[in-house]
């Protein structure tokens, strides 16, 4: 029986975290929940699962005890904390988690994209462990489990998103809703606008540099629009290996929750290969798909750069989200931040918040300027 704490359990991550814990409730025990603001979703979570640390950002009166989410994260009771927040919201409650020894089934790219370097130097600190649950990392780590072979290179697929076939003038017409409109995946809101820029793969690709230490130039991006092959391993005698299955994001959760065995739930999706007959890849086109090309370049340079770089995402999407900027504003508000911004490179948790804050009003002001 694992103790658990989800951080984030309204969204998309944090629902499909608790169908797992449904099906198996003989491993699982939630015994904390923390929330933003969807209260009511919150409120059904609570009597369902009856946890002893309960919080939400947007109220206070609920039943349970009270508890800040990094002081969740690191309580003495907890076994694994799933953090399926969005945002640098879930970066604090990470660093407790892993500086005390807990084992963290990681969904929430942009905590090790904005601070790569301090969330390893806490798990190596507090011997915690890090458990990828967005699915192409996650898929890395299962190719490489079990090997103790060089690796040469790592492929992270992209399913190219919704407008993979638009050029990038058409791009600038599309709309919030077809945006949210995602070919092969379910996710939240933010996470289908970053796929859809293919933000969200600059994102994977800084954040298997730090999950697997392993250098920019030998992690490649291949548009694979099946969505099946959810990434690859090269090692040094030239196999290859490849995780593969339906795209449900309960593949991933499961197996960090479940984690070092692997179990049968009747929740997650069997692969029928037959289902797929053909499996395609294409090389990425970095001119038509600029938000990429712009994270790489920030994830190279590294210091406070990938901070800035997430922050600034979040505002941009937000905005493109509420009709505030369009769809080609996103790549030119990434520019304009990351290019006005002075960076530190001397890192630590105070230079990442502050950069994140500057970013933020940054690109605020260029929304501002924009309408």
């Amino acid at each position: 029986m694992k103790n658990i704490v989800i951080l984030g359990s309204t969204g998309s991550i944090g629902t499909q975290t608790l169908d797992i814990v449904r099906a198996l409730p003989e491993l699982f025990k939630v015994i904390g929940l923390s929330a933003g603001y969807n209260l009511t979703l919150l409120k059904d979570q609570i009597r369902e699962f009856q946890p002893r640390m309960v919080y939400c950002a947007s109220e206070s009166h609920i039943e349970g005890t009270w508890t800040l989410p990094e002081e969740m994260a690191s309580d003495q009771d907890v076994d694994l904390v799933m953090v399926a927040s969005t945002g640098k919201v879930g970066l604090k409650s990470t660093l407790a988690a892993l500086r005390n020894g807990k084992s963290v089934a990681l969904s929430n790219k942009e905590v090790i994209v904005m601070a790569g370097e301090l969330v390893i130097a806490a798990a190596e600190e507090g011997n915690g462990i890090i458990l990828p649950v967005d699915s192409e990392p996650s898929a890395i780590w299962q190719c490489m489990r079990g090997e103790g072979q060089p690796v040469r290179r790592l492929f992270i697929t992209a399913s190219g998103g919704p407008f993979r076939s638009l050029t990038l003038s058409e791009k600038n017409q599309v709309t919030p809703e077809q945006a949210l409109r995602h070919p092969t995946w379910v996710m939240g809101r933010k996470i289908t606008v970053d796929s859809a820029t293919l933000m969200n793969k600059g994102f994977e690709v800084i954040e298997s540099h730090w999950l697997f230490n392993m250098p920019f130039e030998k992690i490649e991006v291949l548009v694979h629009a099946q969505s099946v092959i959810h990434s690859m391993v090269e090692f040094a005698d030239g196999s290859v290996k490849a995780q593969m299955g339906p795209p449900d994001m309960r593949l991933p959760i499961q197996c960090a929750m479940s984690y070092p065995d692997r179990v049968s739930s009747g929740v997650t999706p069997i692969y029928n290969p037959l289902a797929y007959p053909s499996l395609t890849f294409e090389k990425l086109d970095f001119d038509n798909n600029p938000c990429f090309p712009i994270a790489l370049e920030a994830g190279q340079k590294g210091g406070t750069y990938p901070a800035v770089l997430s922050a600034a995402d979040e505002e941009a999407v937000h905005a493109f989200l509420k009709g505030k900027i369009n769809f080609g504003t996103i790549h030119e508000l990434l520019n304009d931040v990351l290019d006005s911004h002075e960076p530190m490179f001397d890192v630590s948790l105070e230079s990442i918040l502050f950069a994140d804050e500057w970013a933020r009003d940054r690109a605020r002001q260029f929304i501002a300027r924009s309408g």
